[in-house]
Parts: C-alpha cells; structure tokens; sequence
C-alpha cells in the first residue's frame, strides 16, 4: 500500500467530526470524503476537511482504503460490512456493536478480508493509561471511577455502553486472567436507560475489578487505582497524573515507611494517538492495541454486567 492512505469517515456527527478533521491534517493520508445521512452535516464537515461530501456510505466504498466509521451503535453492523466485504480496513467506534452476535459478525469479516479492524476504545490510547500499563506486574485489586454531570448526549444508550465499557476494557488489559464471577447493581436516574452502574469482576487468578460509572453525577471524575503486592498505583485520567506509592524499609523500624512518587506524564490527544496508530496499522499490517477480539470481549464483559443489574431489577 502507499505510503498515503485514501481515508474516509462514515458519519460525521460530534465525534465523527474530529475524526474527519484530525484526518484532513494527517500527513499520511488523503481524506477523500465524509458521509453523513443529514445532507447539511455531510457538507459542512466536507467543507472544514476539504473533502467530498456524501449522504450513503455505499458511494464511499470503492474511493478509499480505510475509513472510520462513527455512527449510531445500531448501524455499526450494517455499515462494517460494506467496507469489510469490500476489503477496506475500518476503525469502528466503540462498542464494536450492539450485541454480541453481530460483535462476531463483525469480526469474522475482518478475518475474512485479511484487513485492519480497530475498535475506537480511546481511553487505551490516554497517555496516563499507558504509563500505567507499563508499570502494571500482577494486579490484585482495582478501583475505576468514571463518573460526569448529566449531558443530552448519547442518552439513547446506558451508562455501561457509554462510560464504563472505558474501564471494563482497561480493566481487562490490565488483568491476565478470565473472569470468574460478575456482580453488579444500577439504577435508571434521568433517563430511561441506566445512568449509574456499579460492577464487581472477580477473576480466576483472585484479582478483583471494582468498576463504577456515573452520568449524573455533579462533578467530572476520571480515577482509577491499581494495587499491587508492595506497590499501589493511581491515574488521574483529567489531570494526566500517575502517582506511585509503596513501602521503604527504614532502619531500626519495624514498619517500613510508605514512600509516593509523581510519575511525570506528557499530554497527547487521544483521538490523535487512536487515528496515528490505526494509519500506521493500514501501512505496516500490524496488529492494533484494540483489534475486533479485545472490542467483542469488552462488549460480553459489558452486557454480562447489565444483564446482571436487569436480572436483579427483574427479581
């Protein structure tokens, strides 16, 4: 493949927007054209990007090589499929889909073509969070929180599908181990969907996951802590803070002397980092940080949670 990448974007709402302009900036890609089923919206992004503008994604096929796709979660299906069978590579928002059948789909067509599928879990690309997975041995217990002020946005959707899929997926990199037992508890607070959710994963190797997510909350918080044997560790995802504490042996003290460290983390743009990586994937045929398997395990982790919460609810 050449060395610049023939791009497009399929939908180009708010967060398909950035993707479209990050991609218009790229020096190793030519962005051919963005589609979006509201005409006004296809053709305002077409005109910040500097590309064509298109209302069916099918009309985008055969002019690229990749392309991003950021529409509604229901459509993710339907829309992957005209760029697999097609043999494009595609960077599909997350979740990867609504269910977990269509999540396989999905991927087997990816197999199938033999091309790049990338899974949008932007978080993964933080750089606090890689800090954090550098420095990460065996975990034995973590904490996520990840909770926001209510917005009218992707109020279609529960908390678990927007919010802490985040933290499920970071959870599962993080722990090399299958899950064991899940329990959960959630509440619809504004919407008719759950807007806050609770989550407890226990793992085969005895680490435990403690996952909450909140879009009802008064303040804006992104945490999670990580402990360790003789070592705990704690990011701020806002603040791009990793702070390390663990234990100093003090001479005549029978106690050793709890010593913390601020790890200094340099700012980059997630989307940024998402899009640079997926374009390097295209070029070199490696493999992505978040393929179509570790997005389709995300998705089971997070359905298995609501189903849990509902199965409750139900009782």
């Amino acid at each position: 493949m050449s060395e610049r990448v023939a791009v497009g974007v399929a939908g180009v709402g708010y967060l398909g927007r950035f993707h479209a302009l990050i991609y218009s900036r790229h020096p190793g890609v030519d962005l051919v054209g963005v589609v979006d089923s509201d005409p006004a919206t296809a053709e305002k992004v077409a005109k910040e990007a500097g590309c064509a503008a298109f209302t069916d994604a099918a009309e985008l096929v055969d002019k690229v090589d990749a392309v991003s796709i950021v529409v509604p979660t229901t459509a993710h299906l339907d829309v992957a499929r005209l760029f697999l069978e097609a043999g494009k590579h595609v960077l599909l928002e997350k979740p990867i889909a609504t269910t977990v059948a269509e999540g396989e789909q999905i991927v087997r067509l990816a197999e199938q073509a033999g091309v790049i599928l990338q899974i949008g879990h932007l978080e993964r690309f933080n750089a606090g969070v890689m800090a954090l997975a550098e420095r990460i041995q065996a975990p034995r217990f973590i904490e996520a929180h990840r909770m926001s002020p209510f917005v009218a946005r992707a109020t279609d959707v529960d908390v678990i599908s927007d919010l802490m899929i985040h933290d499920i997926d970071i959870v599962l990199s993080l722990i090399d181990s299958e899950i064991s037992h899940i329990s959960a508890a959630g509440a619809a607070v504004l919407t008719d969907h759950l807007d806050i959710a609770n989550a407890r994963l226990e793992f085969a190797n005895g680490a435990v996951a403690n996952v909450i997510a909140s879009r009802v909350s008064r303040e804006k918080m992104r945490r999670i802590r990580v402990f360790e044997h003789h070592r705990y560790q704690s990011l701020d995802f806002i603040e791009q803070t990793l702070d390390i504490a663990y234990p100093q042996e003090k001479a005549g003290e029978e106690w050793p002397e709890i010593v913390a460290e601020r790890v200094q983390v340099e700012p980059v743009k997630p989307l940024d980092a998402e899009i640079d990586a997926f374009v390097d994937s295209v070029n070199t045929g490696r493999a992505p940080l978040v393929g179509g398997a570790v997005g389709l395990r995300a998705l089971e982790v997070a359905l298995q949670v609501k189903e849990k919460i509902e199965s409750a609810a139900g009782a």
